[in-house]
Order: structure tokens, then sequence, then C-alpha cells
């Protein structure tokens, strides 16, 4: 599907609050470290990226595992305190605030032992036919 074939699609309410329940069951899942319910929100053919960052793309299931358990390793009190959002029928959009502290490496950023705090922006792309989402696209900002 092209960009022109997303921007044509409408969002149903019943499609709203389906994909909204979904990342709102991925949200609690994340708060509460449970990878098995975030991975249910997912697809098995699931990608995770972090744009910019060389050689940070997790692929499937088990690269999804890889990629939380990861992050929550290196920054394991990490805290997403959500800025804005947006739901449509591409999926949704997500702008954050995360908080923690760096006790291990995480891409190409070392272990400090001190209080981190960076932006990210997050897409969570929408397969319609498996009502689950296809992975995340996050940036980081300073």
């Amino acid at each position: 599907m092209n960009a022109r074939e997303l921007l044509a699609r409408d969002v149903t309410p019943e499609q709203y609050r389906e994909i909204r329940e979904l990342w709102k069951a991925h949200s609690v899942a994340e708060d509460k470290r449970d990878i098995p319910g975030l991975i249910a929100t997912l697809t098995p053919d699931c990608v995770y990226e972090v744009v910019g960052e060389e050689g940070a793309r997790w692929e499937g299931h088990a690269g999804a595992t890889r990629f939380y358990t990861e992050l929550i390793g290196a920054i394991p009190d990490i805290h997403f305190d959500l800025q804005n959002i947006v739901i449509g029928p591409q999926g949704v959009y997500e702008e954050a605030r995360a908080t923690g502290t760096q006790k291990g490496r995480w891409l190409s950023r070392a272990a400090t032992g001190a209080v981190v705090e960076f932006g990210v922006v997050i897409f969570f792309p929408w397969d319609p036919q498996k009502k689950k989402f296809l992975g995340e696209r996050v940036f980081l900002a300073t």
C-alpha cells in the first residue's frame, strides 16, 4: 500500500477504539515490564527500528523481545511521560519524554549510572488484517 492509499483510508469509530485499546494494552504491558504482554500486541513479522542508529533493527517476536530486554536491562527504571498521541487508520503516533537511570549499555549509549532524559517519537504501524501493530519506528531526541 502506498502513501496515498494509506491517507485515503477512513477509520471507523470501532477501528479507532480497537487501535486505541491495543495501544493501551501495549503501554500497560510496557509499564509492568510484561514482555509476553507486549509481544501479544505485535504481528509475528513485526519490525522494531531506532531510526538513525546503525544496526538498530530487530525483526519478529524474537527481535521485539530482544529490543525490550536490552532497553529494560540498560535502563531498568525507564519511564515514558506521554506528551502527545495521534490515533488513526495507519496506527499510533506518540511523543514522550523518557527518563531513567542508565545502568547498562543501550544502542551507542554507554552505561553511566546517571539519570538520563530524552525525547522519543514512536510510530506504531497498524496491520488492519491482523489487527495488531507491525512494530515500532523510534526516533530519539535529546
